[in-house]
């Protein structure tokens, strides 16, 4: 699932760990190729890994797939400033405040974005050492030189010459390296002095004999610049944080999460109105912890505010996108606002937004709490929908239109206003009891006996319901359990005709097992029946009742002396009943 390896990679960029974070959201927008999100996401992670190039890419697919999007435009300015492409960046940003003016991200990347344009006008002072590091002639006389043309063959030497040569400005950079020292010294053609050498010690003169003024040139072309070369790379880093903004800042947090604690002991104390105040000022001290939102909202919730708790809900969700916030935090808002909207419910249909952001939070993370709060909704819209259904009149009148239908055999369109019928009235026993009789028409039994017995528990001394399991019991060839609800159903009817007569037909086809007067296929039919009933079964599984049908077999006067157990008769009478023992 795309949302899935979305919020993975969410969790691995607020953790630090961006490579992961790039190669999650690579995987999403495999599975979900036109999702702006997704690309916005990689491109600030590219970016926080200096892949700028990689970012810049990401951040154009951003806005070409959501133009009106203000946040496409803030990571196509970060990538373009990170490649020093300083207008280009401040084109992105100008471009972003069109669409929000108000967004404090793309102002501050546009101040950031002209100030670097300010720092780049002031022309950069030419280079002391003039075209010493320029051309293939720098590499031709650190080959000719003894000294140096061992240097060339170390990669790490190559490489700092390679930069140096590409910005002679990088020259401060490696100047604590005696090689860069000694490469230079060739360069110029000047014999630096060692770096153990003391203060005193003089140049030999074999050195140059022709060129005596090239010891004093060292001095000038070495020493000069290095003031100069520092300040410029100050100007290129970016400026550190202050230690006070720092402290200070550690100060706000920590003071935030005092705040926090007292909340939470007057939340246990119910304290509401003070929990509020604490949880408030911690917001106030650090805007960066959503869990002081959604504390909050918990305190509305409690309150019955649930207006309150909704709108913080909301701003936790916003705020804690932006801050890429665990996405546990991200479920347990939206949980809350579920909550919260499910106890506003008047009716059905109000229960639809609590539904959805119960499932837009176990998309984030599934929590069994939420779980249970979202089947607690549905269950609680369907219990509303079935009460704003309810109409005994009309379920009355769709009770008569299936009799209709069913007097006319048309047992599909009756089964059909039965079933209108019970929406309307779900407690009428009399619709369940005409539309079992349907399903047994239709052949339709396990519908029909379902039917039946919901009949009887809505009503016990309704006789028809019983007829109506009986019948299906009947033919569905339990004729054990047949006989048994028809003479459940006679305890309360007991002059009952069909009733009666279901009795009259269960003893004939029980006693045709009895005496034996069953065909081969039809014992083996209801035996085969009789071994998938779980009474059965237990019966057959019981150690006691197996020793009494050995008895039977090897020990006439035993199972006589069983036969005086009540029990121990009706499990037999089931077994003879069920075909799988015949008494001759």
């Amino acid at each position: 699932m795309a949302e899935e390896a979305k919020a993975k990679g969410n969790a691995a960029f607020s953790s630090g760990d961006y490579a992961a974070a790039v190669k999650h959201f690579t995987d999403a927008i495999a599975l979900s190729p036109t999702n702006h999100v997704l690309y916005s996401n990689r491109s600030a992670a590219h970016a926080s890994l200096h892949n700028y190039a990689d970012a810049l890419q990401d951040a154009k697919k951003t806005v070409e797939l959501k133009p009106d999007w203000s946040k496409g435009y803030s990571r196509l300015g970060a990538a373009h400033l990170g490649l020093r492409q300083i207008q280009d960046a401040i084109s992105a940003y100008k471009k972003g405040l069109e669409i929000d003016p108000n967004n404090e991200g793309l102002k501050s990347g546009l101040a950031d974005a002209q100030a670097a344009a300010s720092r780049s006008r002031a022309a950069p002072p030419p280079s002391p050492f003039g075209d010493a590091f320029s051309g293939p002639e720098m590499w031709a006389k650190l080959t000719a030189d003894p000294s140096t043309r061992m240097y060339l063959q170390q990669p790490d030497f190559v490489k700092m010459m390679q930069d140096i040569q590409k910005n002679p400005s990088n020259l401060n950079l490696y100047l604590k390296d005696q090689r860069v020292m000694q490469a230079l010294g060739v360069l110029l053609n000047v014999k630096l002095r060692e770096p153990n050498a003391g203060d005193d010690m003089e140049i030999p003169e074999g050195t140059s004999t022709s060129q005596p003024s090239a010891p004093e040139r060292k001095v000038e072309k070495v020493v000069e610049p290095e003031p100069m070369e520092v300040t410029e790379e100050k100007v290129v880093e970016p400026e550190p944080m202050e230690v006070t903004e720092e402290k200070e800042a550690k100060e706000r947090k920590a003071q935030a999460v005092k705040e926090k604690e007292l909340g939470n002991a007057a939340y246990k104390k119910k304290e509401f109105e003070k929990a509020i105040e604490h949880y408030t000022k911690a917001m106030e001290l650090d805007d960066e912890d959503i869990s002081f939102l959604t504390n909050r909202a918990a305190v509305y919730l409690e309150m019955g505010k649930n207006d309150e708790c909704i709108k913080d809900c909301d701003k936790a969700v916003e705020r804690g996108r932006e801050l890429r916030s665990d996405f546990k935090m991200i479920a347990r808002a939206l949980t809350r606002k579920g909550t919260a909207l499910a106890k506003t419910a008047r009716c059905s249909k109000d229960y639809e937004r609590a539904i959805e952001t119960f499932q837009k939070a176990l998309t984030e993370h599934r929590n069994p709490d939420t779980l249970k709060k979202l089947n607690e909704a549905e269950k609680a819209k369907k219990d509303l929908e079935q009460q704003e259904y309810f109409d005994p009149k009309l379920a009355e009148e769709e009770r008569e239109k299936g009799n209709e239908y069913f007097k006319q055999q048309k047992y599909p369109e009756a089964v059909k206003h039965y079933t209108e019928s019970l929406r309307r009235n779900p407690k009428d026993p009399k619709a369940y009891s005409n539309r079992a009789a349907c399903y047994t028409k239709l052949g339709a039994l396990p519908e029909g006996l379902k039917d039946a017995e919901k009949c009887i528990e809505l009503d016990p001394t309704f006789s028809k319901g019983y007829t109506r399991k009986g019948a299906v019991q009947f033919f569905m060839k339990e004729y054990d359990k047949a006989l048994e609800t028809y003479q459940e159903g006679l305890k309360h009817d007991p002059h009952n005709q069909e009733l009666l007569d279901g009795v009259r037909r269960c003893v004939e086809q029980l006693n045709k097992a009895s005496r034996g007067d069953l065909s081969p296929e039809e014992l083996k039919e209801r035996q085969a029946k009789a071994m998938q009933d779980p009474e059965i079964q237990n019966i057959l599984s019981d150690p006691v009742m197996r020793q009494v049908l050995v008895d039977f077999q090897e020990n006439p006067k035993a199972a006589q002396e069983h036969m005086k157990n009540p029990m121990v008769t009706s499990k037999i009478q089931k077994l003879v009943h069920a075909g799988i023992v015949q008494m001759r």
